[in-house]
């Protein structure tokens, strides 16, 4: 058995390795690369992605899963042995109802029409994208007819990001939410909003970059195992689990745009960065899905980063960066504008207790597609109609409104956007169990200390990689299920004290 569970794991770690050597060069796509290598990069990228897929699902891997089958039932469940074969399994069968020549076609178009979406976003050109967002339509469909036997379309495409949910699981959760989140948000907003004019003066791009790198070197975020770099909107990803990487990107007159997507994408680097070492090359080396990835990035973008007492230790030090901007800036004044609580256009910039609107929003317009009950050429007036209903507002443009988002021009349509806000539901648990261990924390981060809280969710998250599955290690971590009270009591009591809220 030993012997057939290493032929495993080396056979594991060359899909990994054209894996990985794809996703470089999807990182240069996206940061370095001119826009003429457009054409052949996206053969490239299909080329690999056939030979990783072929790699993977190969029949001699399926054979080797079988012959440890028994191996893995005589060991517990949670030992990494019979946690590897068990989630390769998962993903071997998973993966071998993908041809691999529809791997290739769907890895060239994301690419093409990546490419597309950079240069049709800043025109304000939907139309240039709209007979390849047709296709990604048609393609995901594709996916999901793979794999028969699924109650809505959407559930083979929620499951390859968040395993064991389903369309109606997820609505189910978001209908929770939106129950609470909607009275708060009007009771927040018919308030006179926060002043944040002070977020938007002039602040040079490298003075912004280097604080907020020094931040999240602060975090724990190993710049010898990580750099961070611009692109059009900020990721993570990773080559191995020795480079792990970011970006972001700067707006001199938004003081908030690069500094909290870098300590939101350093949450993710740092989950990935924090798996065991030993897990190089398998399946269990990655987070265990969309949702509890989100909620590192959300935890540390949101609830260290956008905290009282965190700025009770890094204002000073942002003021002396930018003496002429912040000097007469009180912190008062400071923390309340980064935690404005206002309806508006973009996702990415939305305050917390807004933020989950947008991803509902987006979640029911994707479902709406795949449904066929919406066609993708009155998707931009379908955008502008939610937004009116919703938040009360309409984008100016398709700008602001369907092009804003990378994720339909990149991937799939289905199956990403709830990762956002179950993310952000399992922030307020972890963050919770985290502080039942340790009441300590909130203190140090007024010290700009992060190590009892990094260390506690190393130790209980990250080094697992994706050997539990998200309900699993939820159970391990909390104690008990998924379930939305601890985030929205986290939400009602910071912005309740912020508002004054009876």
């Amino acid at each position: 058995m030993h012997a057939k569970l290493e032929e495993l794991k080396q056979r594991l770690l060359e899909a990994n390795d054209l894996q990985s050597a794809n996703a470089l060069l999807s990182w240069d796509q996206t940061t370095y690369m001119p826009s003429g290598g457009a054409e052949a990069r996206a053969r490239q990228m299909s080329t690999l992605s056939r030979l990783a897929h072929e790699c993977f699902t190969d029949p001699a891997i399926g054979k080797l899963l079988d012959e440890l089958r028994s191996y893995e039932n005589s060991l517990p469940y949670n030992s990494d042995d019979a946690s590897l074969i068990r989630v390769t399994r998962r993903e071997y069968e998973r993966l071998v109802n993908l041809p691999s020549a529809f791997v290739a076609e769907f890895t060239n178009h994301s690419a093409t029409i990546y490419q597309a979406w950079t240069e049709a976003r800043p025109a304000n050109d939907f139309n240039r994208v709209r007979p390849l967002l047709e296709k990604t339509l048609d393609l995901s469909r594709r996916i999901a007819d793979y794999f028969p036997g699924y109650t809505h379309i959407a559930d083979p495409l929620i499951d390859f990001a968040d395993y064991g949910m389903k369309a109606e699981s997820v609505r189910q959760v978001f209908a929770q939410l939106r129950e609470q989140l909607v009275p708060l948000v009007k009771a927040i907003t018919s308030q006179n909003a926060a002043d944040d004019s002070c977020l938007q003066q002039d602040f040079p791009e490298n003075q912004q970059l280097e604080f907020g790198l020094a931040v999240i070197k602060d975090y724990g975020y190993d710049f010898q195992r990580g750099r961070q770099d611009l692109t059009h909107h900020p990721f993570m990803t990773k080559f191995s689990l020795g480079d792990v990487r970011i970006t972001t990107r700067v707006k001199r007159n938004d003081l908030g745009d690069a500094l909290f997507s870098t300590l939101h994408e350093s949450g993710h680097a740092m989950y990935e960065l924090g798996i065991n070492r030993a897990y190089e090359g398998t399946p269990l080396a990655n987070g265990t899905s969309a949702g509890v990835h989100e909620s590192q990035s959300r935890l540390w973008e949101n609830i260290v980063g956008r905290s009282r007492g965190f700025w009770e230790h890094y204002y000073p030090r942002l003021q002396a960066l930018f003496p002429t901007q912040l000097k007469h800036i009180s912190l008062d004044t400071f923390y309340r504008a980064i935690n404005k609580v206002q309806k508006s256009l973009i996702r990415v910039d939305a305050d917390e207790v807004t933020y989950n609107l947008h991803v509902l929003l987006r979640f029911d317009l994707e479902l709406q597609l795949l449904e066929g009950k919406l066609e993708v050429r009155d998707l931009p007036e379908a955008w502008h109609e939610r937004y009116e209903t919703d938040l009360g507002m309409t984008a100016p443009d398709d700008r602001d409104g369907v092009l804003q988002d990378v994720h339909w021009y990149s991937g799939w349509i289905g199956g990403v956007f709830q990762g956002y806000t179950l993310g952000n539901i399992l922030s307020g648990l972890y963050y919770g169990a985290a502080l039942q261990a340790h009441p300590s924390i909130p203190a140090e981060i007024a010290q700009g200390k992060f190590d009892t809280l990094h260390g506690w969710l190393r130790q209980n998250i990250y080094q697992h990689g994706a050997k539990y599955t998200a309900a699993e290690l939820t159970e391990r971590v909390t104690g008990g299920p998924l379930r939305i009270e601890p985030y929205v009591s986290y939400l009602k009591t910071k912005y309740g004290e912020l508002y004054a809220l009876a």
